[in-house]
């Protein structure tokens, strides 16, 4: 039976590092029996300029017809008018809605030939290997503002809102995924404060009352934002409602080196996900083969081991970029100034993937 990965390359850099997954997923494909068709459609400022709307019905009705999604980035300063009505970043935020796609996974994993890129001291960083799980479609960001009113406005009002539903589901994504980790959760709220909070501080003790296995943490988030940078080796799978987990997955980037190693998964009921790269559409690289491949190559080893159910072969795409890195292959996002390092554009760190995924092919 054919699958069908619809790819949204967006904006800025976004179709350079579509087309470099893309290169790495037919690569892995052809080498399986699985008949994959890949189905091409606009999000974002390119589907204003060209629909005059970011997300047209053509493309959420091709989404909803699909296995996985690939998204590339959305935005730019082209688009940013004031006069403007519609802002490409409301294709992504549209398209999670239509899709149900209520959890975001954002996996955080130290690379050891990245460790010296990481502004974070070596021995707070090694051996990080965690997972941000944020729910997607509630709260702040999907509550209703105040009128705008001019810039004199005197007072502004946004509204937190979850149901226990919302807050259910994402929950036990979390603890199914700590199931397959080291069966540790920590979940991060403002109790102190939020009412939100507190009801979600309590679907999750109710949650791990079914999972005697798993050990679970509270923990306020201002502590978290603190520990994730001092002490995050000491996380296994983090869970959070929407903006405190928008905030701390780009802070846990820096663990990393780089927004360019930052791959993510958006997840609804059923199996299929949307998968991109944590980074932005970065405009003012776009075009110029600068942009780093790699978060959104790892993106697509998600979208393999998550919709596609191809284990091994998104291990093959993971192993593959750390032996990339190993020999001393990087962006230039990613320079450290290490004697070994080899500068490469966008198209050869995608060559560099494949090769790499060619030779363990070989090897086994």
């Amino acid at each position: 039976m054919t699958k069908t990965i619809t790819v949204l390359p967006g904006d800025g850099i976004g179709p350079e590092v579509t087309e470099s997954a893309v290169r790495v997923l037919r690569s892995v494909l052809e080498k399986s029996r699985i008949d994959v068709r890949f189905v091409e459609k606009k999000i974002g400022g390119a589907a204003i300029d060209a629909y005059g709307t970011p997300l047209p019905q053509e493309t959420i009705d091709q989404c909803k017809n699909s296995d996985a999604l690939l998204l590339g980035a959305v935005g730019g300063p082209k688009w940013n008018e004031k006069s403007m009505k519609r802002r490409p970043e409301q294709g992504l935020l549209g398209i999670r809605k239509a899709m149900g796609l209520f959890a975001n996974l954002r996996p955080v994993e130290t690379f050891q030939a990245l460790v010296d890129a990481s502004p974070i001291k070596r021995s707070f960083v090694e051996n990080v290997d965690f997972v941000i799980v944020r729910e997607l479609t509630g709260g702040l960001y999907f509550g209703r503002p105040s009128e705008r009113r001019g810039p004199n406005q005197e007072q502004v009002v946004d509204t937190l809102a979850y149901s226990r539903q919302e807050i259910q589901r994402v929950v036990e994504k979390a603890f199914r995924l700590a199931m397959k980790r080291r069966k540790k959760v920590t979940s991060i709220d403002k109790a102190n404060v939020l009412e939100s909070s507190r009801m979600w501080r309590e679907i999750v003790d109710l949650t791990a009352e079914r999972y005697p296995e798993i050990a679970v943490n509270h923990q306020l988030v201002d502590s978290a934002a603190m520990q994730l940078i001092t002490n995050p080796s000491q996380f296994d799978v983090l869970v959070t409602e929407n903006m405190f987990g928008d905030i701390l997955s780009d802070e846990a980037s820096v663990i990393t080196g780089s927004l360019g190693m930052m791959p993510s998964a958006s997840l609804n009921a059923d199996k299929v996900g949307l998968y991109e790269p944590a980074h932005g559409s970065a405009p003012d690289i776009a075009g110029q083969g600068k942009a780093n491949p790699l978060a959104t190559i790892l993106s697509a080893a998600l979208l393999l081991r998550y919709s596609l159910e191809m284990e091994c072969e998104a291990s093959q795409i993971e192993r593959a970029v750390h032996d990339v890195l190993d020999h001393g292959y990087r962006t230039y996002d990613l320079q450290t100034a290490q004697q070994n390092e080899k500068t490469v554009k966008t198209e050869e760190m995608t060559d560099r993937v494949i090769d790499a995924i060619d030779r363990r092919a070989v090897a086994q």
